[in-house]
């Protein structure tokens, strides 16, 4: 598909899902399809651009020129010169960059909601917080408006907002991805991060925009050959979960034992202990360091566009004592140095990304303590110099839950490998004799896979009707041309897509089929060779339609 035909289609998506709170700032229409124009053609006449047409959503704390700055503050707000170093390598390497999007002011907080463009709401239920501080780049991929989206990780932002819309979030090592260009938090531990629907997706992304390591590599464990190793601590140490999500991690546990790991236990009272300390101790004094002058200025004005909660947090830290800072450093590295210990004869550490899932109402009424709660197993993280990737793990009641991988510096393929293990369930699109009560939709059942929605192919598809036994209708791509076609997504065990396809007859085949939501999952298509003489059915919109008329 042309990287302008996507663009158009993501402008279409943003309409049809109608949430203005994802986004700060969109670049015009029109220069994004001229960019999209300009890639096209670079591409048609023979350069190399391995991100070509992918689109992407930046954080607003991260420079994108055309389009201001804002950090969620509209007083704050500049006007950069030039993209940050992050955004320019991707757009160097043909993507294109749609927009601004919303996030926790001053990227302080795991909420999404502190923000004076508007809360932003779960991409699953409306009802409940998107996660923050990278909000809005986590729902602009949820909901299939862009390929990726970047963020920010000081205590989370990068993982909270993955967990609670159902994708994938790599905060890599700090300082693998340069902070240049970025507003910054805790300048110290700030992270670049990406989401994306797949892991593979996410981390293409992430290759483009890393750095060679800009420090000496620290010694690294030896790994002994062997399985690998996950750490996972007592469930006592876990705290208070919301309903189901206990039984949910442990099913995340026992499905990396069923892929090989061998799964150990490590004590989580270094990791808790310094999560609590990175608002409640000294360290929370360099945000003060990053934005306090305007934050007391703009207090001193009225406070105009300051949301309450981030102000307070903010000024408050003003009056922390230096020595404070020290007696926490000195806590810190020796919190550190056990942590480390702990995970020294481990691959890994296996986490629930967030002990809950908070409605607006919650955060609303608890806003410093429902955010409190939400950083107890990711805080730690960057304070301790550690890399970590949050990916999906299932659902409880409905909505997604997600656990994070966490290791030590420089362990981020690692990481990523162990977490394909994960990727224990798997999508597949049909469309014909698969199709709920069709004949062939026992072959499915067999295997152990159920439904997960009804939808419908992006508008790039035609529909054959196919003379085989039973009836089935034969699925191409044609792009420009084609028509949305009623589908059902199933999941189904990994294993059991590999066994389908080991059996699958021609003409049909298995490619990526393209959902309306921006999506792509696999799906039955068929060999182009096979539509002579077959009925061209796509203007009935489906087979069920087809077979009813």
């Amino acid at each position: 598909m042309s990287s302008l035909t996507r663009v158009r289609r993501a402008h279409e998506r943003i309409a049809a899902v109608d949430r203005p709170d994802i986004w700060i700032g969109l670049r015009p229409r029109a220069e994004v399809e001229s960019e999209a124009r300009a890639i096209d053609e670079r591409v048609a006449a023979g350069e190399h651009l391995p991100l070509a047409g992918l689109l992407f959503a930046v954080k607003g704390n991260i420079d994108v020129r055309g389009l201001d700055t804002t950090a969620g503050c509209p007083a704050y707000a500049h006007a950069p010169t030039a993209d940050a170093p992050a955004v320019a390598r991707l757009r160097a390497a043909g993507a294109i960059a749609l927009g601004t999007t919303n996030l926790d002011q001053f990227a302080t907080g795991l909420v999404g909601t502190r923000s004076p463009y508007g809360a932003v709401r779960s991409a699953h239920d409306p009802a409940r917080i998107s996660g923050g501080s990278s909000s809005g780049s986590a729902v602009a991929v949820a909901l299939g408006i862009v390929d990726f989206a970047l963020g920010t990780d000081t205590a989370g932002s990068g993982r909270v907002p993955a967990a609670f819309n159902g994708i994938v979030g790599l905060k890599p090592t700090r300082g693998l991805v340069p902070t240049t260009g970025v507003v910054p938090a805790c300048a110290s531990i700030d992270c670049v991060t990406v989401f994306a629907r797949t892991l593979p997706e996410a981390e293409r992304a992430l290759a483009h925009m890393a750095s060679p390591p800009g420090r000496a590599l620290p010694p690294l464990p030896q790994r002994v050959p062997g399985p690998w190793r996950i750490a996972v601590p007592p469930p006592a140490q876990l705290g208070e979960l919301d309903d189901g999500w206990a039984q949910a991690y442990r099913n995340a546990v026992a499905r990396l034992a069923r892929a090989g790991a061998e799964v150990r236990a490590l004590d989580l009272t270094p990791f808790t202990e310094a999560a609590a300390m990175l608002y409640e101790g000294a360290f929370v004094a360099e945000r003060y360091a990053a934005v306090g002058g305007f934050v007391d200025k703009t207090v001193a004005e009225g406070g105009d566009g300051l949301d309450p909660t981030v102000a307070g947090i903010i000024t408050r830290a003003r009056d922390i004592p230096a020595h404070r800072l020290f007696a926490d450093q000195a806590r810190l590295a020796d919190l550190r140095a056990r942590a480390l210990a702990g995970l020294a004869d481990a691959d890994a550490l296996l986490l629930p990304t967030t002990p809950g899932h908070p409605t607006l109402a919650e955060v609303a009424a608890d806003p410093l303590g429902s955010n409190a709660r939400l950083g107890r197993f990711t805080n730690s993280t960057n304070l301790f110099d550690l890399a970590a990737v949050a990916v999906p793990a299932g659902e409880v009641d409905g909505l997604p839950f997600g656990v994070m991988l966490i290791g030590p510096a420089f362990t981020d393929e690692r990481l990523a490998r162990i977490a394909r293990s994960l990727e224990a369930e798997t999508r597949l699109v049909v469309v014909g004799a698969h199709l709920s009560g069709q004949p062939l939709n026992p072959q499915l059942l067999a295997l152990g896979a159920r439904l997960d929605r009804t939808t419908a192919t992006a508008p790039v598809y035609r529909l054959h009707a196919l003379a085989t036994t039973p009836p089935k209708p034969g699925l191409v791509h044609v792009g420009e041309g084609g028509s949305a076609i009623e589908a059902e997504v199933w999941r189904l065990p990994a294993e059991g897509l590999g066994r389908l396809l080991a059996g699958l007859p021609r003409p049909m085949t298995l490619g990526r089929v393209e959902l309306a939501d921006g999506g792509h999952a696999p799906g039955f298509l068929c060999e182009p060779a096979a539509l002579e003489n077959a009925p061209d059915i796509t203007a009935y919109g489906g087979w069920r339609a087809y077979l009813d008329r």
